[in-house]
């Protein structure tokens, strides 16, 4: 006689809710989500490297700013939005380049502009993270993090 054999299914295992594969994607994308739905501001985990980028946007004037809050053993950064006099966004355009399946890197002589020099590149350097321009000036190369326009 044939008996049944009852299977019991595997349990499936899942990434923990939280766990993300590349954080700096993720930023950019709060930051474009945010910013089109004319939100005034976002809230980011905060990290080194996207303290450095929010004050790379700061300084070429994409956003009015950043405050970093701590909640406990967390911190959190809050990025303030801009808009011009006509009620538009500064920031029309968030791309990430760099990513951790494909690294992307430029020398000193083949940073690349964004928009014919409308927009930014965010470069990470031996000198810090900075935008493309800047990295021009100090003839530094580096990874490619992302472009704004």
């Amino acid at each position: 006689m044939a008996t049944a054999v009852a299977k019991v299914a595997k349990p499936v295992k899942r990434a923990p809710i939280g766990v993300i594969s590349d954080p700096i994607a993720d930023m950019l994308t709060r930051v474009r989500n945010a910013n089109s739905a004319r939100h005034p501001e976002v809230k980011v985990p905060a990290s080194k490297l996207k303290l450095e980028i929010a004050r790379v946007l700061k300084d070429e004037g994409y956003i009015a700013g950043f405050e970093v809050e701590a909640d406990g053993a967390t911190q959190t950064m809050r990025i303030i939005f801009k808009s011009r006099p006509d009620r538009e966004r500064v920031i029309s355009g968030v791309k990430r380049i760099s990513r951790p399946g494909l690294r992307v890197y430029a020398r000193k002589t083949e940073i690349p502009r964004v928009l014919g020099g409308l927009g930014i590149a965010i470069l990470s350097t031996a000198e810090g993270v900075m935008s493309g321009r800047q990295a021009l000036r100090k003839g530094v190369g580096g990874e490619v993090l992302a472009y704004i326009w």
